[in-house]
């Protein structure tokens, strides 16, 4: 369960930690915060050690005093995993979360032993919509508006509609209301997303995919209308990685398919471990 997990802090910064056996690190997205993943991290603690921050500026974390690239961010989740000694480890970024794993790959090789990018952002984000989007959602805020009413909306049918319907989910009525609630309850807690939303619009990840030496997945819902199935393609095409797709899911993939997420990051991962993935800069890669 979720609440087994301890919360910590390393550098300023608050995360969690559950789970016996070879770490893992778990990275949420833009607006989100480590509860994200209450129905992910169980599972995977039952084999691993999680370790699940809030990025800078979000949940129980300080904001960075000025991060114009997603690097500071990077460097913030890997003094995390080396408070843990939890280097190197496979992680798993969600949205932003993806995009930080792999800026954490490129400067840290050595840190990141495989990577699964559960749609990633970094892509499409780096177009002028995506940047209009996201200076938008920024300056309005509506999850602030939202995440005060959490509890009613999360278990309304109708709100999970109108709140995940359009745009997170694929199935807003199927949607466990704890979870809703999880992803709703973030940005009332937030002291800075705007830095991160910023750094993400202005930073196009495809200059440097060639310097991720580690194994990669790609995992995407089929349906996701936020961070579209052509950028999971590309990703995986660029980094020469596998890609897998669960049906009928949108974008908030570790909350509305969670089994078919452990499902997918296990195998990966223990594929990895076993020798069945070389590194993208092993000869004859």
């Amino acid at each position: 369960m979720w609440n087994a997990f301890e919360e910590r802090r390393a550098g300023g910064l608050r995360y969690f930690v559950g789970g016996d056996g070879p770490p893992i690190v778990l990275v949420h997205g833009l607006g989100g915060l480590a509860s994200n993943w209450r129905l992910v991290a169980p599972s995977l603690a039952a084999s691993r050690r999680v370790i699940v921050p809030e990025l800078p500026g979000h949940g129980g974390s300080p904001a960075l005093e000025a991060a114009p690239t997603i690097d500071p961010f990077a460097e913030a989740v890997l003094a995390v995993a080396e408070a843990e000694d939890a280097a190197p480890a496979p992680w798993v970024g969600h949205s932003l979360g993806g995009l930080v794993g792999l800026r954490a790959a490129v400067r840290r090789p050595e840190a990141v032993s495989a990577l699964v990018l559960a749609a990633g952002a970094g892509i499409s984000s780096a177009t002028r919509r995506g940047e209009a989007t996201v200076i938008a959602l920024g300056a309005l805020k509506p999850g602030r508006l939202i995440g005060r009413q959490a509890r009613l909306v999360s278990r309304s049918r109708l709100g999970r509609t109108l709140t995940f319907g359009w745009w997170g989910v694929a199935d807003p009525a199927g949607l466990d209301p704890e979870m809703a609630e999880a992803f709703l309850l973030g940005p009332p807690q937030h002291t800075d997303t705007a830095s991160a939303g910023r750094a993400l619009v202005a930073s196009d990840p495809r200059a440097d995919l060639d310097r991720i030496s580690c194994p990669c997945l790609c995992l995407w819902g089929a349906r996701d209308n936020w961070v579209p199935l052509r950028d999971g393609m590309e990703y995986a095409r660029r980094l020469r990685a596998p890609l897998r797709t669960i049906a009928d899911c949108g974008h908030l993939l570790i909350g509305e398919r969670p089994e078919a997420v452990v499902d997918a990051v296990r195998t990966f991962v223990d594929g990895v471990e076993a020798g069945a993935f070389e590194d993208r800069a092993s000869p004859g890669t």
